[in-house]
């Protein structure tokens, strides 16, 4: 992974075999970000998606192997408990055209994965949620 700090823009380039929440999480560690969006476009051959289901209070992880496309890389990063908290969705596309998404658990790069970090000045924490079963935004 290498990226490249811009003013309030950081833009990251993922290699072959790392995984994209990883790394992003890494960069937002050590460039100490508190709150910004996410957005990115690659391939992975390798990923791991869940789905939340809100009667049970419990994500439900799909996994995938082969070749997809990155048809949507999407977040935030916000802090929870003073910790970088980066929550993404993913949406990737096969070489038929179907499309299958939800919220990042893994993602291994099985090309390049470009990603852009537009920082934003401030903060925002979470809160565990009891009722609803999630981290939600703290407003």
């Amino acid at each position: 992974m290498q990226y490249k700090r811009l003013k309030d823009t950081i833009i990251i380039r993922i290699d072959i075999g790392e995984d994209i929440g990883e790394e992003i999480k890494n960069v937002a560690i050590k460039e100490k970000i508190k709150l910004a969006s996410i957005s990115g476009l690659g391939a992975v051959d390798k990923l791991t998606i869940g789905v939340y289901k809100p009667k049970e209070k419990k994500y439900y992880p799909n996994s995938f192997e082969g070749d997809f496309e990155i048809v949507s890389l999407t977040g935030t990063i916000t802090t929870m408990n003073n910790e970088v908290y980066p929550h993404i969705h993913i949406s990737v596309g096969d070489d038929k055209g179907h499309v299958v998404g939800g919220h990042l658990n893994e993602a291994i790069v099985s090309v390049t994965c470009e990603v852009v970090l537009r920082l934003i000045d401030g903060s925002v924490d979470r809160t565990h949620n009891e009722e609803i079963g999630i981290n939600l935004l703290k407003l």
